[in-house]
């Protein structure tokens, strides 16, 4: 057959054609060397395996190869596709089964195994009908859709869907109602139900295989749990004797600084607000400003969209090592927008302000302390555990020491609890902003996350 096949222009010797077989044959475990189909056992087996791919054993040329050449790639290819086509089998028992409901867009779990459970799906009271016909209220598990179909493709649920057609008797199948759904028709069934696009499963389904908790931000009914209120951003005052205390101290210090004055490059302008009218840094610096800076200050502009805006936010993230709770999530970590980068513009300032808008500000983050994992581990094997104190009762002291100590109160703990120093490096929270919101852009399948957060420059000054 290689005599037919293949041009050669002359005849190989008996011996350098033996030589040749004797390095393919040894060859052919090689890593680097691209995967013999032909070779792979168990091509026929319900479970098979596909090997890594590697480099190609041939290169495209101008001549087009010769005729041994493209035999030998069909063949391969042809294994390939065979090896491919197998079908995939998974244990009955580690299998859920759930119920698809295109009228409600939910898929109701009647069989729930394996731990995906923990951080899907949520309870439903729905009225159901008993066999002697009287409806009574129950609690179900149900999944959304995009919940749903991630499980159904990644092979840990059936999904059956309800149907009017008489239907065989099944074993071990009688509480299922309907026929069974292919993945082919999850998608085209789940995919447009319930406010959910192709590229928001797709998104939902990247993060979910990254270990992620993925939630939805707006609830698609009463009964699906969220996160607490973000917390508001103003602080609680204090009695009324730290605040009288606060106002004498502060009387005190500007009389201070009148009667001793001190000269400070950084602040020329002192007593420019008693000699001149509204003169002192703050002022000199907002007069040379064109524009008003700052978050805070409103738009001017008008939004013209007759149009819903796309970016809006979808998703609620959860890290891995966070505590979540199904029935009571906590505040997310990271807020997701999903769009299409095909069809959506990159977003205004009127859009991202109405983000910010929603979320909560974060602290400023702490300085990292740059450790090796060889200094943590000498660290942790140096430091002795800490001995246990035996607990003491609290001494009673006499009734002139506690007046003396709530008189004296006050003032030690105004120097306690007062505003921790701010950190002398400020780049960190200038990186960070004081917001974040996080944009998914599907580019054809392509997924690209962009941060986007409102700076702090103005919170910092420079000078």
């Amino acid at each position: 057959m290689d005599d037919t096949l293949e041009l050669p222009t002359a005849a190989p010797t008996p011996d350098v054609q033996l030589e040749r077989t004797g390095d393919e044959e040894n060859s052919s475990g090689d890593e680097d060397q691209g995967p013999d189909w032909t070779k792979i056992p168990g091509l026929n087996a319900a479970r098979p395996v596909i090997p890594k791919r590697g480099e190609k054993d041939f290169e495209p040329i101008a001549q087009g190869g010769s005729g041994l050449q493209r035999h030998v790639l069909d063949r391969s290819r042809s294994a390939m596709l065979e090896a491919l086509k197998a079908t995939r089998t998974i244990s009955h028992k580690s299998v859920s089964h759930a119920i698809w409901y295109p009228t409600l867009a939910r898929a109701h779990v009647t069989v729930s195994r394996g731990i995906h459970f923990s951080t899907m799906g949520h309870s439903v009271a729905r009225p159901t009908e008993n066999a002697e016909g009287t409806k009574k209220i129950q609690k179900r598990l149900e999944l959304l859709p995009e919940e749903a179909l991630y499980l159904v493709e990644r092979g840990a649920m059936y999904c059956w869907k309800p149907t009017g057609l008489p239907l065989h008797h099944t074993p071990h199948l009688d509480d299922m109602e309907g026929v069974p759904m292919t993945v082919q028709e999850a998608f085209a069934d789940m995919i447009g139900s319930a406010d959910l696009t192709f590229e928001k499963y797709q998104v939902f389904a990247y993060l979910k295989r990254l270990g992620y908790v993925v939630t939805r931000a707006k609830p698609p009914s009463p009964d699906y749990p969220t996160p607490p209120p973000f917390p508001s951003s103003q602080k609680a005052s204090g009695s009324l004797l730290r605040r009288l205390y606060g106002v004498l101290t502060s009387l005190l210090s500007c009389i201070s600084r009148v009667f001793t004055p001190r000269l400070d490059w950084w602040r020329p302008v002192r007593l420019g607000r008693w000699l001149h009218h509204n003169l002192d840094n703050s002022s000199l610096f907002k007069s040379l400003r064109f524009l008003p800076s700052g978050h805070g200050v409103p738009l001017d502009i008008k939004s013209t969209r007759e149009t819903p805006s796309p970016y809006q936010i979808f998703y609620h993230l959860y890290k891995p090592a966070t505590a979540f709770k199904k029935t009571a999530p906590p505040p997310p970590d990271f807020s997701v927008v999903v769009v299409n980068a095909r069809t959506s513009p990159m977003p205004t300032i009127a859009e991202l302000t109405d983000l910010f808008g929603e979320l909560p500000e974060l602290p400023p983050p702490l300085p990292r302390k740059r450790v090796s994992f060889a200094q943590q581990k000498l660290a942790s094997a140096s430091q002795p555990p800490p001995p246990r104190s035996p607990t003491h009762p609290e001494p009673e002291y006499s009734p002139v020491r506690r007046a003396i100590a709530w008189l004296r109160s006050p003032f030690g703990a105004e120097k306690k609890a007062g505003r921790p120093p701010r950190p002398t490096n400020p780049f960190p929270s200038l990186k960070t902003g004081s917001k974040m919101v996080v944009i998914a852009a599907v580019d054809a399948g392509t997924i690209s996350f962009f941060r986007f957060g409102p700076g702090v420059f103005t919170e910092w000054p420079m000078v």
